[in-house]
């Protein structure tokens, strides 16, 4: 099993030895997104909810996450984030009301930042889901996935 590098010679999984590798610029863009209900729509963009600006708090859950998802994943490593943006673009329709989260992580390191920002957007998602619950508990926390990654030993990613 030597082979995968997040198992050690028993089996087990482990934490992967970055010492050696190269600090490079590592960036990453995450998506998720969240369905919810025309009224609670109206009331997120008109700033009606009770407990308060539902994207500011929710850009602010997704950044803390960026910071602490080493805390949350075992073999994650605590890195050096020097860069969180965490944007909303609502798609809409006669029937949906989806907004889609973006979280862009940057940092420079021995080590890639995807798990940083898909922990960010999904943050982000939780958090609007507990801003908005008392009005509906059948919101539907969207797919969530890796865009795109820069930089490091694999290479670029773009989905």
């Amino acid at each position: 099993m030597t082979d995968f590098t997040h198992f050690n010679q028993q089996g087990r999984a482990k934490m992967v030895d970055i010492s050696e590798k190269i600090e490079t610029e590592r960036t990453a863009t995450a998506r998720s997104s969240i369905f919810v209900t025309k009224e609670i729509y109206i009331k997120i963009v008109d700033q009606g909810i009770e407990k308060g600006d539902v994207l500011a708090v929710a850009q602010v859950a997704g950044i803390m996450a960026a910071k602490k998802t080493s805390d949350l994943i075992p073999m994650c490593h605590p890195l050096q984030i020097k860069g969180v943006n965490i944007s909303f673009d609502w798609h809409l329709s006669t029937t949906n009301y989806e907004l889609v989260i973006e979280a862009f992580v940057k940092t420079k390191g021995s080590t890639g930042v995807e798990m940083e920002a898909l922990t960010a957007a999904s943050a982000t998602a939780l958090t609007v889901y507990d801003m908005c619950k008392a009005l509906d508990k059948g919101m539907v926390i969207g797919q969530t996935y890796l865009i795109e990654k820069k930089g490091g030993k694999s290479g670029d990613y773009r989905r």
